[in-house]
């Protein structure tokens, strides 16, 4: 379409507003607003508005008696069968010393609600050194790497938003040891934000609001990209996946992979118990027999409140995006070949800074539009054979979402520092921490150094010299030095 036919398709479709500021705008920025608008799809934006923004959500009552709370295998530690966790190890252990596990992060975001510019992955997050996310990672991965023989590849999922911010970052970083061969960089889909009525919001007089579709497009992406035929060429069978605001994510835990095959299963999940009812994390329910997840903001009101017999929450199993994929069923789905698995879109609301009809930019403090976004998990209805394990949130979930409060730097620092606190004391060292474990001093430990709880004592017990511990304690590799 010329401007003109675009224009007047936008107009037709209720969505004028985008080009109220075009006639102001210069040559390169009319470009730019037309590329932007040649981006979407109207039919399927204005689909999402009647289903999702002017559809009763309180129709989710009539699922209640529908669903009942997933099953799941809890840890040694929980009642859990630890010979068969210890099997699950083996199997995991060999599996990667066969190079049949490869990381997947999805990493499209931006640092804007932690008011960073840049790509969420380059966000300070250790407590001393302060390595970004990526980093983090990458340090986990190599040491995987080393320890099994075998590199394990590194798929990362970016958004055109920060595709070659993120690219520049690894090269600039010497991709942190893992070298380019390694590590796989794609990009997914956008979609617009709009208003709570429907509209779709400018970022600007010549930009449209546009941000990453949601994780739910990787496995498309995924296909498209090329990434699962280098998987195959490669003699990769599992995908462990995770999200970029996670640091403290076992990505590669041979005790999961484990689990995952001796089931057969094409879709595995970690789950985190909830620790009050309105925690913002999806739940694992079971509706028909069949695992599926509810995301907080659809789960009825009186299901979220519900406790069992023994006074824990009945639908407790949180959605904390740790899954492991089978390669054949990726490639299955994300071909688009079988239209009945078609991935649905859901709403969220964001802050989005936009401007207002006088031209004016405006950040809000409160959430001012609707995203829609496809979720991964909703892939799980299609898999055979789902496994969902228990994992402790101490050791494997700590978000950066927020720039303070919940979630945020801080917190998931002060996480960090109690799990690394918690290793030591595993060692048999008399560590003084406060109430909730967070240690007096400051603590930060390279996962080239240990990037488990047996893997650090096994190192601390191997040291002649050990550092004090009454000082900040920083351990790294020479690597890092």
């Amino acid at each position: 379409m010329d401007a003109q036919q675009l224009r007047d398709t936008f107009e037709a479709a209720g969505q004028g507003q985008v080009f109220r500021f075009f006639d102001e705008l210069d040559e390169a920025q009319r470009e730019q607003l037309l590329d932007d608008a040649r981006q979407i799809d109207l039919a399927e934006i204005n689909g999402l508005v009647d289903t999702l923004l002017k559809s009763d959500t309180a129709g989710n009552e009539s699922l209640a008696d529908q669903l009942t709370p997933a099953s799941y295998l809890p840890l040694p530690a929980n009642g859990g069968d630890a010979e068969l966790w210890s099997k699950a190890r083996e199997v995991g252990e060999q599996a990667l010393r066969d190079g049949k596990v490869a990381a997947f992060t999805v990493a499209g975001g931006q640092g804007t609600r932690l008011g960073f510019e840049g790509p969420k992955g380059t966000f300070p997050v250790t407590p001393i050194l302060k390595k970004p996310l990526f980093q983090v990672f990458a340090e986990k991965i190599r040491a995987a790497s080393d320890r099994y023989g075998k590199p394990v590849p590194w798929f990362l999922m970016t958004s055109i938003i920060n595709h070659d911010a993120t690219l520049a970052f690894f090269e600039e970083n010497d991709y942190f040891g893992l070298g380019p061969d390694q590590v796989f960089c794609f990009s997914q889909g956008l979609m617009p934000a709009v208003d709570p009525n429907g509209k779709i919001l400018l970022a600007d007089k010549h930009r449209i609001a546009l941000s990453p579709d949601g994780h739910g497009g990787s496995l498309r992406a995924l296909v498209r990209s090329g990434a699962t035929k280098k998987m195959r060429e490669r003699g990769v069978e599992v995908l462990s996946y995770f999200q970029v605001d996670n640091p403290l994510v076992h990505c590669i835990d041979p005790a999961f992979v484990g689990h995952h095959l001796l089931n057969k299963s094409e879709l595995s999940s970690k789950t985190v118990l909830k620790t009050v009812p309105e925690e913002k994390v999806g739940v694992f329910c079971e509706q028909d027999g069949q695992a599926i997840v509810f995301e907080y903001s659809d789960l009825p009101e009186r299901l979220m409140q519900e406790h069992d017999d023994a006074g824990k929450l009945s639908f407790r199993a949180g959605s904390v995006a740790i899954h492991l994929f089978d390669r054949d069923f990726v490639e299955r789905l994300g071909s688009g070949g079988d239209a009945a698995a078609t991935l649905p879109f859901h709403k969220a609301s964001k802050k989005v800074p936009t401007v207002d009809t006088e031209g004016n930019t405006t950040s809000p403090d409160e959430p001012n539009g609707v995203k829609f976004e496809m979720f991964v998990f909703d892939a799980l209805p299609f898999a055979k054979n789902p496994v969902i394990i228990e994992a402790a949130r101490e050791d494997e979930f700590s978000a950066v979402k927020n720039a303070d409060g919940v979630d945020s730097p801080q917190t998931c620092r002060d996480d960090q520092m109690r799990q690394f606190a918690r290793w030591l004391i595993a060692a048999d060292e008399a560590l003084a921490v406060d109430d909730t474990g967070l240690p007096a001093q400051p603590i930060e430990i390279s996962p080239i150094i240990a990037d488990s709880q047996t893997a650090f004592v096994e190192y601390w017990n191997s040291l002649s010299d050990k550092p004090s511990l009454d000082q900040p304690l920083q351990l790294c590799a020479e690597t890092e030095k």
